[in-house]
């Protein structure tokens, strides 16, 4: 028990460590938040276009020698609200709009990459992350971003709520849904960036979806899958460092592992819509009633 707890405690002694925890565990709560939305409305294609459509933002402002996660943000930004803009055109369908700018955004940063001799170093901690590299102007950086994300997110969870889930009533109610569409993407946008740096470009579409189909599988309640969510979330980044500071492997990787971990025991062992669930409810449904009285045989 005493080398569990010393194992609990060794990270803490460790500035670095502190600061990964810190950042691990926000981007966590705040992807679980965001990505409710997302999971119900069937966006994820819409998070992996924004991961990859920071790349080209981060590949200009490295070659003008700006900050890099600004650099991402904007270009995070500029392409949800073009996605967002295009989409409100009903002839094409919005995964069609944004499998267009994702391959386009992708493609600049290509091209501005091929101009940038050296870039490949800081491209690597970009693509599967730094956090243990993270400063203390990052934490900060991420705490005040995602205080912000989740106030803005808890100021628009109504209106929010009634564009996922039915879009045609919620136009016809007044609401305005394409502001409100404009405002999810640039949640996402946000929620992404800010998770760049603890699972990398490649990996922080998982963080953002995961945890909220995990908590899609073990709740019918919003209120309670938006508690879940960033739950699993936080909790998973946790987890995923502490075996990373442990095991000497990546900690983006297992930050993700973890998260899939957790998926698939929600699939699997969940009360509701897990596989034994659903099962055992199939089994009593088809079985017939052992204490049950034949119709007539009575008296």
């Amino acid at each position: 028990m005493a080398s569990v707890a010393g194992f609990l405690a060794e990270p803490w002694d460790h500035a670095f460590m502190v600061r990964a925890l810190l950042v691990s565990v926000m981007s966590g709560v705040v992807c679980g938040v965001v990505g409710v939305f997302v999971v119900l409305r069937g966006m994820a294609f819409i998070g992996d276009a924004v991961a990859h459509a920071v790349f080209p933002g981060v590949a200009i402002a490295f070659v003008l020698h700006v900050d890099l996660v600004l650099g991402g943000a904007v270009a995070g930004l500029a392409t949800a609200l073009a996605i967002a803009l295009v989409a409100q055109n009903r002839r094409l369908k919005e995964d069609t709009v944004i499998g267009v700018f994702f391959a386009a955004a992708f493609g600049l940063g290509i091209v501005v990459l091929s101009s940038a001799p050296g870039y490949s170093g800081s491209l690597e901690s970009f693509l599967f992350g730094q956090i243990l590299g993270i400063s203390t102007r990052d934490v900060w950086t991420v705490a005040v971003a995602g205080a912000l994300l989740l106030l803005a997110t808890g100021a628009l969870h109504r209106p929010l709520v009634a564009v996922t889930l039915d879009r045609e009533t919620a136009r016809a109610a007044g609401l305005p849904v394409m502001a409100l569409d404009l405002a999810l993407y640039a949640m996402v946008t946000v929620a992404i960036v800010i998770s760049l740096q603890a699972v990398g470009n490649i990996l922080v579409l998982a963080l953002l979806i995961t945890p909220a189909a995990c908590a899609r599988l073990l709740t019918d309640r919003l209120w309670v899958m938006t508690l879940l969510a960033p739950a699993i979330g936080a909790g998973s980044s946790l987890v995923g460092l502490y075996l990373s500071y442990g095991l000497n492997l990546a900690a983006g990787g297992l930050i993700v592992l973890v998260a899939t971990g957790v998926f698939v025991l929600c699939a699997v062992l969940g009360p509701r819509h897990g596989l034994v669930g659903r099962r055992r409810r199939t089994s009593a449904a088809s079985d017939p009633d052992p204490v049950a009285v034949p119709a007539g045989t009575a008296g």
